[in-house]
């Protein structure tokens, strides 16, 4: 009798996993596969028109207000490796001046000056503001660096609504890197001394 009971008992734990099976498929039933944002739309009860019409009603509101001296110049510093440039824009024919020099004068180098235009080609503004620099510390590359990112700085204190594509570029962002330092017993910052010629 004993034996019995144990394949009953068995019988039953077979079969009461077969009734959760059952009722699994019911609950695929109930879910719904979205492929359209219009379905999702439905769903919470907003229609895609209804998003525009609000969108249309309350405009977005720039996220910064335009930042001028008593002069209606933007002002900005600039930084890159030890370099520090302090630049004003004002709208004009496109001169730029640093320390007191044209810019051909005072960059030399085609390249320099190149790196010092490219805020205003991003954003089509080429040869309509005049800067005014002063820089120092540095090199002539580090201060081209400096004035970039003060002249994208300080357009952006401008045109306010240029800062999205002038920070696109990455042009707003200070370039943290430095020369490393020198190390005790090390020629430089990594150099080590010369061992032996022979």
């Amino acid at each position: 009798m004993a034996d019995d009971k144990k394949p009953e008992e068995n019988a039953e734990k077979v079969e009461t996993p077969a009734e959760p099976k059952a009722e699994a498929p019911k609950a695929e039933a109930k879910t719904e596969t979205i492929t359209d944002l219009a379905d999702l739309g439905d769903i919470a009860g907003d229609t895609p028109d209804a998003d525009a019409k609000a969108i249309a009603q309350n405009p977005a509101a720039p996220l910064r207000e335009q930042e001028l001296d008593e002069h209606g110049r933007a002002y900005a510093t600039g930084r890159r490796k030890d370099a520090v440039a302090r630049v004003w824009i004002k709208p004009g024919k496109g001169a730029i001046t640093v320390n007191g020099k044209d810019q051909e004068t005072y960059f030399a180098r085609p390249t320099l000056r190149l790196i010092i235009n490219q805020p205003f080609a991003i954003t089509e503004r080429a040869g309509q503001y005049d800067v005014v620099a002063t820089v120092r510390g540095g090199g002539l590359s580090g201060q081209a660096g400096a004035v970039k990112h003060g002249i994208s700085q300080a357009l952006t204190r401008y045109e306010p609504e240029l800062r999205a594509t002038v920070k696109a570029a990455g042009f707003l962002t200070r370039d943290s890197r430095v020369v490393e330092r020198k190390k005790y017993g090390r020629a430089k910052a990594r150099r080590s001394f010369q061992f032996s010629k022979r």
